[in-house]
């Protein structure tokens, strides 16, 4: 038998048992380096099997023929895998498939034939180096430990959930054959990468990893993988998004923010940093067609809107990090979306049960601002993680002015005991509304961006989101994403909030608007979204000065809390929110800052107006001391 026909039988050999029926023609594909070849890399030498095999004098294993690469190999690590890497044994699987693949030995360097000239080079990204950080774990240090996002019977009985039988661990180990066979390049008709299988919707993925997997004090980081916006969705996907083969979101499923190979992030095989891995598909680019404009997520962060902290160098984002963020100020994606179970909202739920976009989040309890809840239930307590009790809080003046409030708890940034049922008065975030006094502004419904049509019912609960949106979010009647992405008004907010300012606490303010524009367009409009501005609170129906404050120009801020009163004194009792911004207010005569609901009475200087105990407002200079009556 001459050569071209042993190596012919050798083909068969290798290969033929796993061919599928819809397999034709050169199943070589890009690994067939002979005249007729498919390959970046081609040779005048006739043949294909002789670049890797020889039929005598080769290596004992597999007839190998390439020479062997004798590097060593920085292994893939992260926070979150248990099982670590080794070197692979040399002339087995993986040190094969390297002997071309980390680029060290140049094809055709044969140990039979010497080296064949070749012409051409490999595709850069088919060049993996020797750091193996952003590939697949592989020749792991055995026993295979165990871990709740496994198949179960990968460590215990060295198999996968593949039934076909393809995917497989080679000698009880992940190898390069578990998940690619050499052979034949189009098992899988779309993703020609040599593939075992077919993989469209992760079906390789799935052979391994385990979405329905419990364990007992154990979170399965890959729940609701199944029924996921990401799993389920049949967006197109343009090839030039780079994110898989397939031709949809649903069809790419794992690999569309997963990189089995050469990944961007340096961990857990991402194909961009955090936040950056989202980008591909909710830029609003051309990635994705026949996509929802509220999907571009990335426009609320576009000048000039300001949105959350995305990481630093310093701040990085990490899978294992503790559920309350001290210390490690950011807000990436995956923070308040699980992109394994995120599903796209359809009806919002009533508040504060939060949203199916944030599915499978973690939170913190409000009740004790530490302990963490997996998953989170309510809204708040994903955005208990930063804004609670952590150390990591910052004010930041890319978010605007942030008052001063004239009596608060130790943590001003500390929202728990602002919104606590135990608070004087709050908006009713973490708690039913549950004041005693008379709120006839209250409107029955929340009204939508445009200021006139209605939207959800008020309810007794209201979100977070109902007031830090997106200025053109959807569920309001807008066009963009929902939640506090980002901006055009300061602090996130979904509407426009104006905070009265002064260069000094007492003196006058710099930015009075009087006779405010009381629609949607004007300064009130995040309280007008609420609160009846023009027909109860211009008609003093809550207080009879209402009206002469807002035609002067006042902004709600100079004497309401927007969150809740945290703590109180004897001079502010905190009923109505009434806490004085002391940035703005300054005392009267030396008298402490107070307000009196029953005789609808303060005492403290503002806009160099004296306002006295008795009722009667007088020039700053003209200011009083203490009224003694006998």
């Amino acid at each position: 038998m001459n050569i071209r026909a042993t190596l012919g039988a050798l083909t068969i050999l290798l290969s033929g048992v796993t061919l599928p029926g819809q397999v034709t023609g050169d199943v070589l594909g890009m690994h067939s380096f002979g005249l007729t070849s498919k390959s970046p890399i081609s040779a005048a030498t006739p043949g294909s099997c002789a670049y890797c095999h020889a039929p005598h004098s080769a290596l004992n294993v597999g007839l190998w023929n390439q020479k062997l690469t004798t590097q060593a190999y920085t292994t893939y690590t992260s926070t979150t895998e248990a099982n670590s890497g080794k070197q692979p044994l040399l002339g087995y699987d993986s040190n094969q498939c390297l002997s071309c693949h980390d680029g060290t030995v140049a094809v055709g360097s044969t140990l039979v034939y010497g080296k064949i000239a070749m012409s051409g080079s490999m595709n850069p990204a088919d060049i993996f180096g020797t750091t193996m950080q952003p590939s697949h774990p592989f020749s792991i240090v055995l026993p295979l430990k165990d871990n709740i996002d496994l198949v179960a019977s990968l460590a215990a009985t060295h198999t996968t959930a593949d039934s076909t039988g393809a995917v497989r661990l080679i000698r009880g180990n992940v190898e390069c054959s578990s998940c690619h066979n050499p052979h034949v390049q189009a098992t899988d008709l779309v993703s020609l990468n040599f593939l075992v299988k077919n993989s469209s919707g992760g079906q390789l993925c799935l052979s391994c990893h385990d979405p329905t997997r419990t364990m007992s004090n154990k979170v399965n980081p890959l729940a609701d993988w199944t029924v996921s916006a990401h799993a389920t969705s049949a967006v197109a996907v343009t090839p030039q998004a780079l994110v898989g083969s397939y031709s949809t979101v649903a069809g790419n499923a794992c690999i569309s923010c997963h990189a089995p190979h050469n990944g961007v992030g340096t961990s857990r095989l991402l194909r961009g940093q955090n936040e950056m891995d989202c980008i591909a598909c909710h830029n609003g680019g051309t990635n994705v067609t026949g996509i929802a404009s509220y999907t571009n997520v990335f426009a609320e962060y576009a000048t000039p809107k300001v949105g959350h902290p995305f990481p630093t160098s310093t701040s990085p984002h990490d899978a294992a990090e503790a559920t309350l963020l001290n210390n490690n100020r950011h807000a990436t994606c995956v923070d308040c979306h699980s992109p394994h179970g995120s599903a796209q909202v359809g009806l919002f739920p009533p508040a504060p049960l939060i949203r199916i976009s944030q599915k499978d989040i973690a939170g913190i309890n409000a009740s004790d601002g530490v302990s963490v809840l997996t998953p989170a239930i309510n809204q708040y307590e994903n955005c208990l993680r930063c804004h609670g009790t952590s150390s990591g809080k910052q004010t930041l003046p890319i978010y605007g002015y942030a008052p001063v409030r004239a009596v608060s708890s130790g943590d001003p940034l500390n929202i728990i005991p602002q919104f606590a049922i135990a608070s004087s008065s709050s908006h009713p975030v973490t708690h039913l509304r549950s004041s005693s006094l008379p709120q006839p502004s209250l409107l029955s419904n929340m009204l939508n961006l445009d200021g006139v049509t209605q939207g959800r019912s008020m309810g007794t609960q209201i979100l977070c989101t109902d007031c830090h949106n997106s200025d053109d979010n959807r569920e309001f009647g807008g066009t963009g994403s929902n939640g506090p992405h980002g901006s055009k008004w300061t602090h996130i907010l979904e509407r426009q909030y104006v905070f009265s300012q002064t260069l000094a606490p007492g003196g006058l303010i710099s930015n009075l608007t009087p006779n405010p524009d009381t629609s949607v367009n004007g300064p009130y409009a995040l309280c007008g979204k609420c609160h009846d501005l023009p027909n109860q609170i211009m008609q003093n129906t809550s207080w009879n000065q209402h009206s002469s404050h807002l035609i002067a120009g006042f902004s709600c801020s100079t004497c309401h809390t927007a969150h809740g009163m945290g703590a109180t004194t004897g001079a502010l009792s905190g009923e109505r929110l009434i806490n004085f911004d002391v940035n703005v207010v300054g005392q009267n005569g030396g008298l402490p800052i107070s307000y009196n609901r029953a005789a609808n009475t303060c005492v403290m200087v503002c806009h160099q107006a004296a306002h006295n105990a008795d009722g009667t407002v007088t020039a700053a200079s003209m200011r009083r001391g203490p009224v003694v009556r006998k």
